[in-house]
């Protein structure tokens, strides 16, 4: 007997193979069509005794909604026949791919006598039928879905790209596939009520992630909540297939590639090239933060609900049993007896009592439909609209008064032609937007429930009970701690000594070990493992890196355990066997164990130490690192398309098809507004924007990060990217991170040219990753950064909080596009420097770079900005003559013919208010800009750079 579940994987599965991956390249050009080949085979060999009624409807609506849905339309003369030659585009002949984002056409070479028809079906076939299992309808659906777009050999990059339709190439036949297998799921069973969005938000996040004595803390809450992120996702997985998954897309990331190895029994072999199942280190992308903290899915309307609380019981579920098991290690840690009436999982049961939050809002797509005189299904936009009148207050409901649904709804007929009459796909932008609203309300009216918490507080957040196995202990002051669960497990899982954590730290301090012994089964070669590196190991960094390159040896006797190092350091070490270098940090951290164990002691011990080190290194290490937040500008403009540098509806088109329907429709003035109009947020826009936010976060930004610079990533998940750098490679790094968001030249960022062949930005919006072509956000979308460097001793919540405002001030920058740094001094007081991208940070580079040379006073940065607190703040004429004269003063040789021409730049910038954003205190802003570059220009912090001079001594002050 076929059931319900049935009968949607069958549709789901047939639908995936209602057109072939190759369609684009066999369209036109075989007298079988594109239909034959492949789709006949696979699906002979998939359903012998064919497909049933129900199902084959399921897939013919599936597929005229997903087209409407993903497409812009363009419109016919009445008189031009079902298929005009003038709308044929055969891709073969002019094949051409249209950014989605930008709506820039890349014209490729002509694949017509490269690729003939036959070849490719038979490509197409083989390739498909390799992940077809016999007798298993549900894993195969799984593979394909998987693997379908991943080709080997020379149409590997091509076959990704290739275009669903010839005419509108700014998507691709595997998007189409996917949206049309997760419509058809929802149509092949008619008591479902056919398909509705759903959307689903986990919370609280940065308060959640914020709650951090350590780096090691940082990562575990960003992915942690990641991983429950996963967890809601794969309820909706489970039950129609991860083409459900509208945004974010799912495809290639690595937990979902476990789940499909552990959980649904894939074949191994086909994951084993896969980097997450060949990176022992914690390069390893199953310990990448990768997903975001909501989702929308297309789901069957009548299991929205059902569905919403089956995530939400799962989530809290997931998040007690990792709790409790957090609570166990813990327990056996301190030599302590796990029993079930300890107080502490009362207290777990307590302190996750609604954890995490669960917002959902769903949308059935029958309010965006209707019947017409003969009982066809077609789009409607009366209920919709009364539904959507409530979330807009007084104003029309969004895209309903759009000139493109006005074109396409019939409410305009074109002088010499018209539009098809519309499905109910084409309302998908619509039924973003209200669901969209109703997600909000969703948030804004959420319970608070009450909790008792009477003993001793956590010692991290202070909010609730610090857990433990008595609760007669809670009544203990700090001091008197002397036997609890924690001071006997100090020392284990970066617990310190005193630290008492209530049961949510507890868990963001254990994940790290729980989550290793989850997947270390499943990654080959060496023993997987979770490395934190250090604030002070990545102040030493740069320090140990030029040391290393140098063939300096590190001091002798070295008794301390190696310090994780970040990644490239660590290569460099192994590869010139210094491997000793990475014991420094401990070393230098390390207690004094002889019988005077006073502090003043251990002071005099480790100052000696850092003694030892500056002999060797020939000068004082850097005490500083860096860290940096960087977010996508405007990223709910860019979903819902509302963004002035939204492509226009004509951008969509081949430039072929452009020019015919310029040439027929160009005169009129209803079809020329129409083709000026921004395109709506379909779900290909969605998509777009989900496939370019993954390669930037799981591709570049650990390139970036970790390969090209001396850094740590501690998460990146879609346009939020956090990272831990060396202090001097602190602000190229996140100009590179900027370029690579965009998929632009870093140069343009402000960056030096790339020196590694890993990454290439290529085109506006694509990029070249280690053969492969990446489809970025495109030169229109930016992202602004937050920059903090910090003493390695500064308590990291501190640092914290000025991290996110530093981000804040570079997000009220007029149009953002910014970066904002906090120097916190050690010694008190911070410099604060917010400008653009681009000139700004070329032109802190050259001060910098000016300052640090021989033949600059090493004290010419602070007589500077002395002198700069006598002059008249609006005279800029005056100014840039003065500083080109003072600036000389305090230089000798080419430094000083230099002066002119940077004094004159500084002032022209410090003036400049779309730069900068203290445009009222414009010196002020220069003094900062000065003396931030003369803390990068420090001894300390010099590149290892040949192409730049020496630094090694610093004349006192040069006189003219």
């Amino acid at each position: 007997m076929t059931t319900e579940h049935d009968l949607r994987l069958q549709a789901r599965l047939a639908a995936r193979l209602h057109d072939p991956p190759e369609k684009a390249l066999v369209l036109m050009r075989t007298t079988q069509g594109h239909e034959g080949g492949t789709v006949r085979d696979l699906l002979g060999d998939l359903f012998p005794q064919g497909l049933t009624a129900a199902v084959q409807q399921a897939c013919e609506r599936a597929d005229h909604w997903a087209s409407a849905a993903d497409r812009m339309a363009f419109p016919k003369r009445d008189d031009d026949g079902r298929y005009p030659a003038w709308q044929q585009v055969q891709f073969a002949d002019q094949p051409v791919l249209i950014h989605p984002l930008t709506g820039q056409a890349h014209t490729l070479p002509p694949l017509a006598n490269e690729i003939a028809p036959a070849h490719a079906q038979a490509i197409g076939t083989d390739h498909l039928r390799q992940y077809v299992i016999a007798g298993d309808l549900r894993r195969t659906a799984l593979a394909l879905w998987r693997f379908g777009p991943e080709l080997s050999g020379d149409l590997a990059e091509l076959w990704r790209l290739l275009p669903a339709d010839s005419r509108v190439p700014d998507h691709t036949i595997h998007d189409h596939l996917d949206l049309t297998a997760a419509l058809a799921s929802c149509l092949a069973v008619q008591s479902d009520g056919g398909p509705a969005l759903l959307a689903v938000s986990l919370g609280p996040v940065q308060d959640f992630i914020a709650a951090a004595r350590s780096v090691s803390d940082l990562w575990a809450g960003s992915h942690l909540l990641s991983h429950l992120s996963w967890v809601a996702m794969r309820v909706v997985c489970e039950s129609l297939g991860p083409e459900a998954i509208l945004f974010p897309r799912l495809r290639g990331v690595a937990a979902v590639d476990l789940w499909l190895l552990r959980d649904q029994q894939l074949k191994a072999e086909w994951f084993d090239q896969q980097a997450w199942r060949t990176t022992a280190t914690d390069a390893n992308p199953l310990f990448a933060a990768a997903l975001p903290n909501r989702f929308t899915a297309i789901v069957p309307a009548r299991m929205a609900q059902d569905i919403a609380q089956r995530i939400t019981q799962a989530v809290r579920q997931e998040a007690l049993t990792l709790t409790r098991r957090a609570f166990q290690r813990l327990l056996q840690a301190a030599g302590m007896a796990d029993r079930p009436d300890l107080y502490g999982y009362q207290q777990i049961e307590r302190q996750l009592q609604g954890f995490p939050e669960v917002h959902w809002a769903a949308v059935p797509w029958s309010l965006a439909q209707a019947q017409d005189e003969s009982g066809a299904v077609i789009a409607s936009d009366s209920e919709l609209a009364a539904a959507m009148q409530p979330f807009f207050d007084s104003q029309p409901p969004g895209f309903l008064t759009s000139t493109t649904w006005q074109h396409l709804s019939g409410g305009y007929k074109l002088e010499q032609g018209r539009f098809f009459r519309p499905n109910p796909g084409a309302l998908y932008p619509a039924l973003h937007e209200l669901l969209e609203r109703v997600l909000a309300a969703a948030k804004a009216t959420r319970p608070f429930a009450a909790n008792s918490e009477q003993g001793w507080r956590c010692s991290l957040t202070g909010e609730a009970e610090w857990i433990t196995t008595d609760a007669a202990q809670l009544g203990l002051p700090p001091g008197q701690r002397k036997d609890t669960l924690w001071a006997r497990a100090a020392g284990r899982f970066g617990i310190r000594a005193g630290e008492h954590l209530s049961a949510l730290p507890m868990l963001k301090r254990l994940w790290p070990t729980l989550y290793v012994e989850d997947v270390r089964a499943h990654v080959q070669g060496e023993q997987l493992d979770r490395y934190v590196v250090s604030t002070h190991t990545m102040a030493l960094s740069s320090a140990i890196e030029q040391a290393v390159q140098k063939g300096i040896a590190p001091p002798a006797g070295l008794s301390a355990d190696p310090a994780a190092l970040p990644a490239r350091l660590a290569a460099l070490v192994r590869q010139r066997n210094l491997r000793d270098w990475a014991r420094v940090p401990s070393w230098l951290e390390a207690e004094d164990d002889s019988a005077d164990n006073s502090a003043e002691a251990g002071e005099r011990e480790r100052q000696q130490r850092l003694r030892s080190l500056k002999d060797a290194l020939g000068a004082a290490p850097d005490a500083y690192y860096g860290l940096l937040l960087m977010d996508g500008d405007g990223m709910g403009a860019w979903l819902s398309a509302s963004s002035k540098q939204t492509p226009e509806v004509r951008a969509s088109f081949h430039p072929q098809l452009q020019a015919r329907l310029e040439t027929r429709f160009g005169v009129d003035e209803r079809f020329i507004q129409y083709a000026q109009s921004r395109r709506a947020p379909n779900p290909a826009w969605h998509m777009a924007i989900s496939q370019a936010l993954n390669h930037f976060a799981l591709e570049l930004a650990p390139t970036v990060i970790e390969k090209n610079h001396l850094g740590k990533l501690i998460y990146a998940g879609g346009d939020d990217v956090m990272a831990m750098l060396a202090t001097r490679d602190l602000l190229q790094a996140a100009a590179q991170l900027r370029a690579a968001y965009s998929g632009i030249k870093p140069e343009e960022m402000g960056a030096q040219p790339l020196q590694s062949g890993r990454w290439e930005a290529s085109h506006n919006g694509w990029a070249r990753f280690e053969g492969r072509v990446l489809r970025l956000m495109g030169r229109n979308a930016t992202a602004s950064a937050g920059l903090v460097i910090a003493h390695h001793q500064a308590p990291l919540g501190a640092v914290l909080r000025a991290l996110r405002q530093a981000e804040q001030r570079a997000k009220r920058m007029e149009g953002k596009d910014a970066w904002s740094l906090a120097v916190l001094k050690r010694g008190g007081g911070a410099l604060y420097v917010t400008a653009k991208w681009g000139g700004p940070l070329r032109l802190l580079h050259e001060l910098r770079l000016f300052l640090q040379s021989d033949e600059v006073s090493r004290r010419a940065a602070y007589h500077l900005t002395e002198w700069l607190h006598d002059v008249p703040a609006q005279a800029e004429d005056l100014v840039s003559s003065l500083l080109a004269y003072q600036m000389a003063r305090q230089a000798r040789g080419q430094a000083r013919e230099q002066a002119p021409d940077l004094a004159q730049r500084l002032v022209k910038l410090a003036f400049d208010s779309e730069k900068h954003p203290e445009a009222a205190q414009p010196l002020q802003w220069l003094a900062n800009f000065m003396l931030a570059a003369e803390f990068l220009a420090r001894s300390s912090r010099h590149q290892s750079d040949a192409s730049e001079p020496s630094h090694s001594t610093h004349l006192k002050e040069a006189r003219p």
